[in-house]
């Protein structure tokens, strides 16, 4: 371990919990005479092995469902582990899910000395960092008012100044950070280099993989309860794209041009492609996309691809990116118009733009034409979480009419290590001179 002393030792940990198809079971089981088992058993973690040094900040990253949370709430204690060990050296301070160890009657105040008596301070060394605590949090007058009538803005301003301000030796959060505003982000990640710079250990979950590029000593990847890889955030975070996509090694930009027009053993219609061979089921879809238009067109199939040409939710800001969707028309068109937009988590466009806009004429269709779109663009965008919207929609008879929108269809995630305001970023060129003019 290159960071000295190792802090947390995680040796073959398991979890597995029995699940049962019906409560009734539970009982059936328990007054069973045979042993009759009735439940399932679900590895949430499976022979996870990791260690983390003193000093090091150390990311833990994977889709949804690979036990990045578990494994954090083995190691503060909160559960534990069907099998292994885990060995922590050193003081805990952890900000697991909102709300955890937080009573929502009691005031803000009184949720301070809760939480840290419940750490192990007494209430004189509580007084004393009472004032930095409060400080740190800024919600006001709202920490004498009851926590559950809190924004969870401002219970995690709280929550997080609670747990940074006790002097941990280690440091454990997870996912807590995205509640906050950006300004509170930044003072956040202040703290944690200001953490480094003294010597301690900070482990944490987060989808926001610019942070974890960016602050992370070392990643480790979760995939399904186990552990897939461990090592440079960059490497980590090019395997996880992988991941999420379903896919041993992703799409080229060849594999997807090959499939735009015909199968190239078959000669088939890319129309009748089977499923496995779709784009879009290498990406991270909405199951609740919305849908709409007049059946004039339909939106077969789309991607989103990196700047190496592999399909992918995941960007990495100021790179190329290209989104390419294929259109079966169901009637003779001029010009179809091909749309794409991008809109944030709350359903604001932000960007995008068209084939009409960019003055790119797409000719005359036919009833059973495919055609294959490309837009390649540069992903100028803050890191953060983008839903994808795409359309075909056209002028006939001088009337604007929608043939296809699909809205909100995937998720793309775009990985930045750049704090920002706003959206965008704009590239800015910074010259600075003493003195002269």
């Amino acid at each position: 371990m290159a960071m000295g002393e190792t802090t947390i030792q995680v040796d073959h940990v398991s979890k597995v919990y029995r699940l049962y198809e019906k409560p009734r079971d539970r009982i059936k089981e328990a007054f069973s005479l045979t042993r009759k088992v009735y439940y399932k058993e679900h590895y949430a973690l499976q022979d996870v092995s990791f260690s983390v040094g003193r000093g090091e900040t150390v990311g833990i990253i994977g889709v949804n469902g690979a036990g990045k949370s578990t494994i954090l709430k083995i190691i503060t204690g909160v559960l534990n582990p069907t099998e292994g060990n885990i060995t922590v050296n050193g003081r805990i301070s952890a900000l697991l899910e909102l709300g955890a160890g937080f009573n929502m009657e009691y005031t803000g105040i009184e949720n301070v000395y809760l939480n840290g008596t419940m750490i192990g301070f007494s209430r004189e060394e509580i007084d004393k960092k009472l004032n930095d605590i409060l400080a740190f949090a800024d919600i006001g007058d709202f920490v004498y008012q009851p926590v559950k009538t809190y924004s969870s803005g401002m219970f995690v301003r709280l929550a997080f100044a609670v747990a940074i301000n006790i002097d941990p030796e280690i440091l454990i959060v997870d996912e807590a950070l995205s509640v906050g505003d950006a300004f509170f982000q930044v003072k956040c990640y202040h703290k944690f280099e200001e953490f480094k710079r003294q010597g301690r250990t900070i482990l944490f979950v987060s989808h926001d993989l610019g942070s974890i590029q960016k602050y992370c000593d070392r990643v480790v990847l979760l995939d399904k309860g186990r552990k897939l890889a461990e090592g440079a955030p960059k490497d980590m975070i090019d395997l996880y794209k992988k991941v999420m996509v379903g896919l041993e090694e992703p799409d080229t930009a060849d594999e997807v041009q090959k499939a735009s027009g015909t199968d190239a053993a078959s000669g088939v219609p890319a129309a009748v492609i089977s499923d496995d061979q779709l784009w879009r089921r290498h990406m991270e879809e909405n199951p609740k996309c919305s849908t709409y238009g007049n059946g004039a067109a339909t939106i077969l199939d789309y991607c989103v691809m990196d700047q190496k040409g592999r399909i992918t939710n995941v960007l990495g800001a100021n790179e190329a990116y290209t989104v390419r969707m294929k259109v079966q028309f169901h009637q003779s068109l001029s010009e179809p118009v091909f749309a794409l937009t991008l809109r944030d988590k709350q359903g604001t466009d932000i960007c995008g733009t068209n084939t009409m806009y960019e003055d790119y004429n797409t000719g005359d269709v036919k009833d059973g034409d495919i055609r294959v779109i490309s837009f390649t663009q540069q992903m100028n965008l803050k890191g953060g979480e983008y839903l994808l919207c795409l359309g075909c929609t056209g002028f006939n008879d001088g009337n604007f009419e929608v043939y296809h929108r699909l809205y909100d269809v995937c998720l793309i995630r775009v990985a930045s290590g750049k704090m920002m305001v706003g959206f965008f970023d704009m590239q800015t060129r910074i010259d600075y001179a003493i003195g002269g003019r």
